[in-house]
């Protein structure tokens, strides 16, 4: 959605690599779009930041053969609209996202559906950060039957482990020092024995920053139902909570290290 940083042009270098290991030449598109039918709060749309012409240039640098920047008719030619299909359980089921931002998985299934039927990519690049929409996009690939392969890349970070987004500007000095308390969390929950005792261990780090998450849980890394003892299956630590004014998103597998 534009506002790029460093963690968006490494996908666009891994979008790269994925053609030269394939013997392809480079053909990496960037679609850029601000989608509204996403943002259930108008002002948050509004203040999100967009900086097309400085975003094309650090594409072009990066080796993109183009951007793709829609406007919203192009889009939705018919307006914005209720998104009127049936969304995959991912999306609808776990209580994270999907319970937080109502009509937010919505909109990214059907601008992603549409971005996909226009673009037609072989392959999409997309950052494990917003974890559960990744979940959901190779979801909606795979009910659609669409022919493109869903690559997710691990978070980038700063240099500090905090994960880069676009929202981080809105930091200041002090909340983003708080915001370290996350991937200390993912961390401090890394090395526990059970889902029960490493959602204990990320609550309690957060709580030395004064955060308290709106959601800190292992989930199956696939599905994001709570784990099944007798079903082992990958996991992942999912965290989400408000460091001042800016909602911050992160996650890492479980019980990996971070």
């Amino acid at each position: 959605m534009g506002a790029l940083h460093e963690g968006h042009l490494h996908l666009v270098h891994r979008a790269t690599q994925y053609c030269l290991d394939r013997g392809w030449a480079p053909s990496v598109v960037v679609t850029v779009f601000v989608n509204p039918t996403q943002f259930d709060d108008p002002a948050d749309f509004h203040r999100y930041p967009k900086t097309l012409e400085e975003d094309c240039a650090k594409c072009e640098a990066a080796g993109a053969a183009c951007v793709f920047a829609p406007a919203a008719a192009d889009i939705y030619p018919h307006g914005p609209s209720t998104f009127r299909g049936t969304l995959p359980s991912v999306a609808t089921e776990p209580g994270l996202e999907d319970r937080l931002r109502p009509g937010h998985f919505a909109g990214v299934y059907q601008v992603v559906e549409r971005l996909f039927r226009l673009v037609q990519p072989a392959a999409a690049i997309f950052g494990e950060k917003d974890w559960q929409q990744l979940q959901v996009i190779r979801a909606l690939v795979s009910d659609l039957g669409l022919p493109t392969e869903v690559v997710g890349v691990p978070t980038v970070r700063e240099p500090d482990g905090l994960a880069m987004s676009s929202r981080n500007r809105f930091l200041s000095p002090d909340d983003r020092k708080r915001g370290l308390s996350l991937i200390r969390a993912l961390r401090a929950a890394a090395t526990e024995p059970s889902p029960t005792h490493a959602e204990a261990a990320m609550a309690a780090e957060l709580a030395k920053d004064g955060l308290v998450p709106e959601y800190a849980v292992v989930r199956q890394a696939k599905s994001l139902q709570e784990p099944d003892p007798l079903r082992p299956a990958a996991c992942r630590a999912l965290i989400a909570a408000r460091v001042g004014t800016v909602r911050l998103l992160d996650n890492a597998p479980w019980p990996e290290s971070v």
